[in-house]
């Protein structure tokens, strides 16, 4: 296999072994190689429009790299690859096929540009596939939304019961947190939607190329405004790799609320048997593997957001080879989180919930506490003192060992004359629960609009 370098004639001699081998990407780069020749196409294009290259070549060049893509997808294809990276590569590829016309798509382009733009595609695409599959775990929450309207549950602060909430208001909570993260990652595409060709290594190009219709060509949305940005830009990776990070965060936080609600403790829910294992050991055991997994890759996600972060703070402009690594980061981000928004659909669409178990809780926990001092406020006694003769309530009910549910309305006016008779109905959880009707509160009649309102952008997201 001859050996196959884009840069030389400066140098008396060639790289150590050491060298290449320290510094060779074909091992993870490979993976834009469809990009890497949907990008030269363009530039071919771009070539004959400014008379390097005649109608016939340019035909035969996009399709020797129309024939490579399609190589490219057989097994096998890069085993036995000594190439420096998937750039040079392709244009060995290139170069077996069209003889010495490959030595032309180089001309006015840089590896810098081209680099970038290959990831621009790429990551454009991955990001189309990740909103695909986080539109898919929010469609589950909301289906499993439509099977549970009415269970009442316990909402938390600091671990503890602290007031009761419709589960449906629970299942939003986080459709809300995964809408943003559709958001963020629509944000983080736009930044990457823009075509760097025509920059050049830092100065732009020498050639007068059309960029706008190379944008066109590429389905740009627009050209970048700089060369040396152009070159020493990676923010746009920096973007994605945060809007992953925050995915993963709320991935995790509900992984951890499922293997919580899921244990013998909680029992409210019931994992399928298809994301969960046993123990070599313990055969009792059903564990949420998917769900600790889901709950351990955030942190992987979170240290590709760092790695490339903290190698891209001390660089002075412009293109520094410190940048060949903002790809492994990259990919590896894009991979664990297709992986675990792909996981985290299949639970939810698999988990069962039991509603007696919460709504049991709920009755014994005192989440009922704030409705009964609002109620009191609402008769004209100042929040302060409400707020004490319900906590007074409390404590002499574990005096008692008793549940709100085993006060009577007589009970309620004898331990404290501004109780009055109806406030008796708001010990049970799904009364108090009636006042809270507010936009964005857990009033049945505010969910099941918010939860109509969920499932219309849902599928305005996915027009």
């Amino acid at each position: 296999m001859a050996e196959m370098k884009l840069w030389g004639g400066r140098f008396a001699g060639g790289p150590s072994e050491v060298f290449e081998r320290f510094s060779g990407s074909l091992h993870f780069d490979a993976k834009l190689l469809d990009a890497d020749c949907r990008g030269s196409q363009a530039f071919a294009r771009a070539l004959q429009r400014v008379d390097i290259l005649t109608p016939e070549e340019c035909t035969q060049l996009v399709e020797a790299f129309e024939q490579i893509r399609a190589e490219a997808q057989q097994p096998g294809y890069f085993e036995d690859a000594t190439d420096e990276d998937v750039h040079t590569l392709v244009i060995r590829k290139l170069k077996e096929r069209v003889g010495a016309l490959a030595d032309k798509i180089h001309t006015g382009r840089s590896r810098n540009e081209q680099v970038s733009l290959d990831t621009r595609l790429w990551l454009r695409d991955e990001i189309d596939i990740l909103q695909e599959r986080l539109a898919g775990v929010m469609g589950a929450l909301v289906a499993m939304a439509r099977k549970y309207p009415h269970t009442v549950v316990s909402g938390y602060t600091h671990l503890r019961r602290a007031q009761a909430v419709l589960w449906t208001h629970y299942l939003l909570a986080y459709f809300e947190m995964f809408a943003r993260d559709h958001e963020r990652l629509g944000q983080a595409r736009a930044r990457t939607n823009v075509m760097p060709l025509g920059s050049g290594a830092l100065a732009g190009s020498g050639f007068p190329l059309d960029r706008e219709a190379i944008a066109r060509d590429l389905g740009f949305a627009a050209i970048t405004r700089n060369s040396m940005d152009v070159s020493a830009d990676r923010d746009f990776a920096l973007d994605f790799l945060y809007a992953a990070s925050v995915t993963m965060l709320h991935l995790s936080r509900l992984a951890e609320d499922w293997i919580l609600y899921s244990s013998d403790e909680f029992g409210w829910l019931e994992l399928g048997d298809d994301v969960t294992s046993g123990s070599s050991l313990m055969p009792q055991k059903k564990n949420p593997d998917s769900l600790e997994l889901i709950r351990g890759k955030s942190g992987r996600v979170f240290g590709d957001f760092t790695s490339l972060f903290v190698t891209m703070k001390g660089l002075p402009m412009t293109y520094n080879r410190d940048m060949q690594e903002d790809k492994e980061p990259l990919f590896d981000a894009a991979a664990q989180l297709g992986g675990a928004l792909e996981m985290m659909r299949v639970v939810i669409e698999s988990t069962r919930l039991h509603p007696e178990k919460p709504a049991q809780a709920a009755d014994v926990g005192w989440v009922v506490a704030t409705d009964l001092a609002e109620a009191l406020a609402r008769a004209g006694t100042p929040f302060h003192r409400a707020h004490q003769l319900v906590g007074k309530l409390v404590l002499e009910s574990i005096r008692q060992g008793k549940q709100p549910l085993d006060w009577t309305a007589a009970e309620l006016a004898a331990f404290a004359p501004e109780f009055t008779a109806d406030m008796a109905r708001l010990l049970h959880p799904s009364e108090g629960m009636k006042t809270r009707e507010v936009p964005g509160g857990t009033g049945p009649a505010a969910v099941a609009k918010a939860l109509d309102e969920a499932e219309a952008r849902l599928a305005r997201r996915k027009q």
